[in-house]
């Protein structure tokens, strides 16, 4: 009896792994996506291009964009007790050209001059904190704000804030 159980169990594995290795292995296509999966694959691929050019808010007709990274800003977060926390936040700005990308290399200085001026004062309990947690939306837009008044609307497409952390003291 204990032999045919042994059996059984490996005629069941040897079988699901046959099974498996044609699906993913030998015939993956059809496992992945299915018989329409070549069509809709390409509808999908046409869907997020035109996504895309309908994203480019400045009327570019590429959607080629270069990016200016900037060294990280640390923050304190400044309430009534003093410093609580440490702020660190990593900003690249997205630029529609090479043009405009050293355009704004020009201006780094007065930028990260200006986006510590206005995030100095402004992260506290009030301004653009929320149970403790930063509103990275409002940090967002008031950057973008800064940016675009610093550099010119027509060189600046959009803030990226690539890393925010928050460290407690």
């Amino acid at each position: 009896m204990r032999m045919i159980m042994i059996a059984l169990a490996a005629v069941v594995l040897l079988g699901g792994g046959g099974a498996g290795a044609y699906f993913y292995l030998i015939n993956p296509a059809e496992a992945a996506v299915g018989e329409d999966g070549l069509e809709e694959s390409a509808e999908a691929h046409d869907e997020h291009a035109s996504a895309k050019k309908s994203h480019d808010k400045g009327g570019h007709d590429n959607a080629h964009f270069e990016y200016v990274e900037l060294d990280p800003l640390i923050l304190p977060i400044v309430d009534e007790n003093g410093v609580s926390q440490v702020v660190s936040v990593v900003i690249a700005l997205e630029v529609p050209s090479a043009a405009a990308k050293a355009s704004v290399d020009q201006v780094i200085p007065r930028l990260k001059d200006a986006f510590i001026q206005d995030m100095y004062g402004s992260l506290n309990e009030h301004a653009s904190l929320k149970g403790g947690v930063i509103q990275v939306q409002k940090i967002k837009k008031r950057l973008s704000e800064i940016s675009m008044d610093i550099a010119g609307e027509e060189n600046v497409y959009d803030v990226l804030l690539q890393v925010v952390q928050q460290r407690p003291i």
